[in-house]
């Protein structure tokens, strides 16, 4: 398909505010009305986070038709999810957005806090990457993509996976390649599920993610909601068109809902766990994970207080020769991948007899550069714990630090 993209692209229409503002208060009664809602995004919700789309004046694939290259782009590791995005979440947290299929790669949905279950990224993830041979996946928090100098077709990252050292794949959906089965199947029962679909800065031009928004259009009953500044081949069957950017429209639908968009905020989960080895020493883990439990990777390094010693390759281990009294406080220095210029955290760990797991939560805030801490007591994260930890490593041996009492 890129190299379908014309070299003058489309021309973009632009409606008055007043003529949005109109329209947004029919989706407004659209959505209110609605028992199924879903949305169906493309690379226009993405481009007022500095991230180019595909066929618009300044696209990726306009460019390359004119032999020109993209610059200015926003590293998408570093952008930061926009207005609709944050919109996209707090519908989904009411309950009102019953599912999001999305043909972006860009990871801003995931990262915004939109749920794993609750979306299919059709054409994958710059970020998440999986086995070949136990489908375990990883999400990281740097570019998981294959470099493609062979083939387009070659999807090896150069990682292997720690859970059974199968060569890692990435997720990445290529121009002939079929989709992923399991995240297709879903888009399209939910597609059959809906009674609304609401397009956000897609051109409906690639199959077969364009015949999620089609197959609700043409069931009796259901509405068609589309918003974009180019023509789509599905204008003819939306009962709503609006030209407009997907920001400009979403707010003024969230004010009319009367539902605050909250800023972005990075969240991540993060896992300390205090086990015994055969020899009966005591062994920490420091490692991350997604809400599901997939192993999320975002610490460059682990430092325990009044240590020289770093830990800095995941997984993050450190052993102690001599014994531990329960109560003991270890102060743990956590340096991130800093893509949003996160400042190192320490956090505390007070150590329990025997194995033992503790789940924080981190928030960051890229607008203060200030983290906010929480511990969960008591929660199940033991039965998580073996699955996680085991499937943490980039690279094939562990760095250990050895610590004595």
């Amino acid at each position: 398909m890129a190299n379908t993209a014309p070299k003058v692209p489309a021309e973009e229409r632009q409606e008055p505010p007043e003529t949005v503002d109109k329209k947004a208060d029919a989706l407004v009664k659209i959505i209110q009305r609605s028992k199924h809602l879903i949305v169906f995004t493309g690379a226009g919700i993405s481009t007022s986070a500095g991230i180019p789309d595909f066929r618009g004046p300044k696209g990726v694939w306009t460019l390359r038709a004119q032999g020109k290259n993209v610059t200015g782009a926003v590293n998408t590791l570093q952008a930061i999810p926009t207005p609709t995005h944050m919109a996209l979440v707090e519908l989904q947290n009411r309950g009102i957005l019953k599912y999001l299929i999305s043909q972006n790669c860009d990871g801003l949905h995931r990262k915004s806090g939109i749920l794993p279950d609750r979306i299919s990224e059709l054409h994958g993830n710059n970020n998440r990457e999986y086995c070949k041979d136990c489908g375990t996946e990883y999400l990281r928090d740097f570019r998981a993509v294959a470099s493609y100098d062979k083939t387009v077709h070659d999807h090896r990252t150069g990682r292997k996976c720690a859970r059974c050292n199968g060569i890692l794949l990435d997720s990445i959906i290529n121009f002939g390649e079929s989709l992923f089965a399991e995240p297709l199947q879903l888009a399209r029962d939910h597609a059959e599920k809906a009674d609304v679909c609401l397009v956000l800065g897609s051109s409906l031009t690639v199959s077969p993610a364009n015949e999620m928004p089609e197959t609700v259009a043409r069931r009796k009953g259901t509405k068609l909601v589309i918003c974009n500044l180019q023509e789509t081949p599905l204008d003819g069957l939306a009962d709503l068109r609006v030209y407009s950017r997907a920001d400009e429209l979403m707010v003024r639908v969230m004010e009319k809902l009367d539902i605050p968009i909250q800023s972005f905020i990075l969240r991540r989960r993060l896992i300390v766990r205090m086990e015994s080895t055969e020899g009966g020493r005591e062994q920490l883990r420091i490692y991350g994970e997604d809400v599901d439990g997939t192993p999320a990777s975002f610490l460059q390094s682990v430092k325990l207080q009044y240590n020289r010693r770093v830990v800095r390759s995941e997984p993050f281990v450190i052993n102690f020769r001599g014994d531990l009294d329960p109560g003991t406080k270890l102060n743990l220095e956590l340096e991130f991948m800093g893509n949003y210029g996160e400042p190192n955290l320490e956090i505390p760990y007070e150590y329990v007899d025997g194995t033992h797991s503790q789940l924080y939560l981190l928030e960051y805030n890229p607008q203060t550069g200030e983290w906010k801490t929480t511990k969960h007591d008591g929660l199940a994260v033991d039965s998580l714990a073996e699955n996680v930890e085991s499937a943490l490593a980039i690279n094939n041996a562990p760095e250990v630090i050895v610590i004595d009492d």
